[in-house]
């Protein structure tokens, strides 16, 4: 049989430090908790718009790539009315070159931009701990 024990409040006393101190670590494990929870759900929802988005790019990236290609023949053939074949292949390879390398470092310089780590979360565990370590201010 399990007696009920009223706590120091429902008695009408001051509760204990000790009891005080049980509540805030409670709580402390708590805020944690759900500061844990907030940023595994951050780091869901942006990893599931990034694959949409990437879902699309893709597509798109495969569209645009068949319209190049043709485009890229009718570019061949064209300059092998003027010129011998061989030539006008190598022109348009060396467009398609320049093209892939403007591509590639405007790229690369939009990826160093992307930052990996939820910012609001981090921003909300650096409050609390400041709250922690001074709870008056």
């Amino acid at each position: 049989m399990t007696s009920y024990s009223p706590s120091p409040a429902e008695r009408g006393q001051d509760p204990s430090v000790g009891e005080l101190l049980s509540v805030v670590t409670s709580d402390i494990q708590t805020l944690f908790r759900q500061e844990i929870e907030l940023a595994r759900a951050e780091i869901q929802q942006e990893a599931t718009k990034a694959g949409k988005a990437a879902g699309l790019y893709g597509g798109a990236g495969f569209a645009g790539y068949m319209v190049l290609l043709f485009l890229s023949l009718a570019a061949v053939l064209g300059l092998a009315n003027v010129m011998d074949g061989g030539w006008a292949s190598l022109i348009v390879t060396a467009v398609w070159a320049v093209v892939a390398a403007v591509l590639y470092q405007r790229g690369r310089t939009r990826m160093r931009t992307v930052s990996p780590k939820p910012e609001q979360t981090v921003e909300s565990m650096k409050e609390n701990a400041e709250w922690a370590r001074h709870p008056t201010k």
